[in-house]
C-alpha cells in the first residue's frame, strides 16, 4: 500500500493547531523540552513546513528570516520514511527561492549525520540547548 505524502509550505495562523501539535509530541513529551523555550516569537515570522501523510500531519519544520532552519519534527509513527529528507529539501527550495546565500541550524547531536548527508557543515563546538547536546550547522547555497 502506498501512502501519499504532501510537503507544504503553510502559515502559522492558518496551521498552528497541527504544527504545535507535532513540535508539541517530539519536543516537549519525547524529549522533554520545557514548553516555554519550544514556542517563540519567531514563530509568527517564520515560513513554516507541514509534511501530511493520507492527509494526515506527520512533520514539520521552520524557516527564520535570517535563514535558520528549525523546529524539524517527524512524528514517530512517520519516522525512517524519508519525510524529513523531502521536508528539508522543500526549506532549501525555499531558502533559495528568496535568495538566501546561507542557512544554518543547530542539530541535535544523534542526527548531525543526517544533515551531513545533505551537505551541511559543523561549525564550532558542542553545546546544550534545553538540556540537550546540539552542533551548530551550516550550508552555503549558491
Amino acid at each position: 500500500m502506498t501512502n501519499t505524502v504532501e510537503i507544504v509550505r503553510v502559515e502559522w495562523t492558518d496551521d498552528a493547531a497541527a504544527l504545535k501539535h507535532i513540535r508539541q509530541r517530539v519536543f516537549v513529551e519525547e524529549q522533554h523540552v520545557p514548553a516555554e523555550l519550544e514556542w517563540d516569537e519567531l514563530d509568527a515570522v517564520s515560513a513554516h513546513f507541514l509534511a501530511r501523510v493520507d492527509s494526515m500531519p506527520a512533520a514539520t519544520a521552520r524557516l527564520t528570516p535570517p535563514g535558520q532552519i528549525g523546529r524539524m519534527a517527524v512524528l514517530p509513527p512517520f519516522r525512517r520514511r524519508g519525510l524529513a529528507s523531502s521536508l528539508l529539501l522543500a526549506v532549501l527550495a525555499e531558502a533559495r527561492r528568496r535568495g538566501l546565500a546561507r542557512v544554518y541550524l543547530h542539530a541535535q547531536v544523534p542526527v548531525v549525520g543526517f544533515y551531513r548527508r545533505h551537505g551541511f557543515a559543523e561549525e564550532g563546538g558542542i553545546f546544550l540547548d534545553a538540556g540537550i547536546e546540539h552542533q551548530a550547522m551550516s550550508l552555503i547555497l549558491c
